[in-house]
């Protein structure tokens, strides 16, 4: 359904049982997939906020699925020709949140409102980025993240953190693993990675790329936390205090 007074540009896709609220635009540039809702005054496919682009340039913005876009959000297009930014299946976009220009946002993901995602972020999937906190460009969000309100994240966020403040790692998302209904012993091999990693001095990498190497983590999350350390190039969020943190919080 399109609303009278919603703007759908021609050459925009969109999918079966979309619905498209008063005042809201839809660009050509965007492909949105089943069922996707887009609320009043948000822009999905506006051009990137960069100064030297050109206009003419074929990019695009691919939303998936039942994702719903709240009020006045704006999803940018990828900067370079055939690029995209994309949101996956099943998204929550509350009102004024903003995802820039080549943004990997995967399934099942949260933007509070107003959260602000600079470009080519990366955020995995069960994420929650509170209102308010922003993303410096190219930093990469590991699944099942909760950001706290406000924060300011410039270093890349290990799988299953809770970061606040400026890159404050206070522990494992606890609550969200329990919530998705992940067994005791993966919780338990989260914990004890964690631990590795965040508890001894030295070269983070190293210390990953070590319990990844020793065969002691047979869950499949556990080795997705440990091997999220071997890539990137910026540094990794870590706890305000030497000697680890609680694993105890909630979400």
């Amino acid at each position: 359904m399109i609303h009278p007074t919603a703007i759908v540009e021609t050459g925009a896709q969109l999918g079966v049982d979309c619905e498209i609220m008063a005042h809201a635009v839809v660009t050509r540039h965007a492909i949105l997939g089943d069922r996707v809702i887009v609320h009043p005054g948000a822009v999905v496919g506006g051009d990137p906020q960069y100064l030297k682009f050109d206009r003419r340039t074929p990019t695009f913005v691919r939303v998936g699925a039942d994702t719903v876009i709240r009020e006045n959000v704006t999803l940018n297009r990828g900067l370079h020709e055939g690029a995209a930014t994309t949101v996956g299946a099943r998204c929550f976009l509350m009102a004024g949140s903003h995802a820039g220009h080549d943004c990997t946002v995967a399934d099942d993901v949260v933007l509070a409102n107003n959260a602000m995602l600079a470009g080519h972020v990366s955020v995995g999937a069960f994420t929650f980025v509170g209102g308010g906190a922003g993303v410096h460009q190219f930093t990469r969000i590991g699944e099942g993240v909760m950001i706290g309100g406000l924060a300011r994240i410039t270093r890349d966020l290990a799988p299953f953190t809770i970061v606040a403040e400026r890159d404050e790692v206070s522990g494992l998302n606890l609550v969200g693993l329990k919530r998705r209904g992940l067994p005791r012993e993966t919780i338990r091999e989260l914990k004890e990675a964690f631990r590795l990693v965040y508890s001894q001095t030295g070269d983070i990498r190293r210390l990953a790329a070590d319990g990844l190497a020793s065969g002691g983590f047979a869950s499949p999350e556990a080795a997705r936390f440990l091997a999220f350390f071997a890539e990137g190039k910026r540094g990794f969020a870590r706890p305000a205090r030497a000697g680890g943190a609680r694993t105890e919080t909630a979400e």
